[in-house]
């Protein structure tokens, strides 16, 4: 069982009174703390946030097609293939040791 971090980070907000009532009513009626509510609840809602851009469904037909293009030979590119073995323009110029001075 692994032991809860200690909770040494604040979070302000503004909200109207009856946003805050809400809050209240809400915590009571699910017996927690407004704070322990309230950070419960924002965690939750930012896990479902996350999860869609972390994970993603697709049809069986579409799940074929994408672990085609995973498993397909990489596009060869021709200006891809002459940037990554062509020397740079950096590299191409002489080190500042080898120019003369003025």
């Amino acid at each position: 069982m692994s032991t809860p971090a200690t909770r040494s980070e604040k979070l302000d907000l503004r909200l109207t009174p009856a946003a805050k009532k809400t809050l209240f009513v809400a915590a009571a009626a699910a017996h927690r703390s407004v704070s322990d509510f309230v950070l419960e609840s924002a965690l939750a809602r930012a896990e479902e946030t996350l999860t869609d851009r972390r994970r993603f469904g697709l049809s069986a037909e579409n799940w074929e097609a994408f672990m085609a293009a995973l498993d397909a030979p990489p596009y060869r590119h021709a200006r891809m293939e002459r940037l990554l073995t062509e020397p740079s323009i950096f590299e191409q110029i002489a080190p500042i040791e080898q120019i003369e001075p003025t």
